[in-house]
């Protein structure tokens, strides 16, 4: 549940970020933060969940719902099944440079850039 106001540990919670990264967010990002009642010391801070701060939990719940499909993905499917799932998780961008490297030099290439295949002599 999103709250107007947060703690950087529940932030993580639902997102899947570390609290330490959620606080290097809230530094970079410059989000709006206010001391934490009852806690000494000040470094206790509540993040005040705006705009800004709601899109980067959906976005990171988006993230990681992909990454659980990724994960089932490679244990309960086949081979050409998990390389489309694959395919269709890569950018447009990142589709067309796999596509010229595969066009470019064909599957003995792309094995022996994995390191799976040794080079032909």
């Amino acid at each position: 549940m999103i709250k107007e106001r947060m703690t950087p540990d529940e932030i993580a919670r639902l997102t899947g970020y570390s609290r330490q990264t959620i606080n290097k967010w809230v530094r970079k990002e410059g989000w709006e933060t206010s001391p934490k009642p009852g806690v000494q010391g000040g470094k206790a801070r509540l993040v005040h969940v705006d705009g800004n701060v709601r899109e980067f939990i959906h976005s990171a719940r988006r993230a990681s719902d992909n990454t659980a499909t990724y994960h089932a993905a490679v244990n309960d499917t086949s081979f050409d099944i998990l390389l489309l799932t694959l395919a269709n998780e890569m950018t447009e961008t990142e589709q067309k440079q796999l596509t010229s490297l595969l066009l470019r030099e064909g599957i003995t290439g792309l094995l022996e850039r994995l390191g799976i295949r040794s080079p032909s002599s």
